[in-house]
């Protein structure tokens, strides 16, 4: 028996838990679906044809099966543009803490007096 039950659609809490600047990997990241389901060991990946993100896999011979995956193309969508854009957001706070820490630099050196030698 099934109910015609209206779906709201899932809730992406996404974690990024590291930021790399150098090489094909970007981040990791996690993501807690709707409270009731999370995923770990999503990475942040550059391609020849920009960011993607790449899913928990394992090995089989010479290529990667994904553990787990969105079951349809609008859910993969949704899933990657979730990850994608908390990849962005923790990218551009952290280029705000960087320039308020050079503004606060700057500051400092144009406020402290210079001591000229005896």
């Amino acid at each position: 028996m099934s109910k015609n039950v209206a779906q709201k659609p899932p809730k992406y809490d996404v974690k990024i838990h590291s930021i790399h600047l150098e090489g094909t990997l970007k981040a990791n990241a996690s993501v807690n679906i709707s409270g009731d389901f999370a995923v770990r060991g999503i990475k942040v990946m550059e391609g020849s044809k920009g960011l993607f993100v790449s899913m928990p896999s394992y090995k089989v011979g010479n290529e990667y099966k994904d553990i787990c995956f969105p079951c349809t193309k609008e859910a993969r969508a949704e899933f990657d543009k979730a990850v994608i854009d908390a990849y962005h957001q923790v990218l551009s706070q952290g280029q705000a803490t960087v320039q308020k820490k050079e503004n606060s630099d700057q500051q400092q050196e144009q406020s402290q007096p210079v001591m000229a030698g005896m």
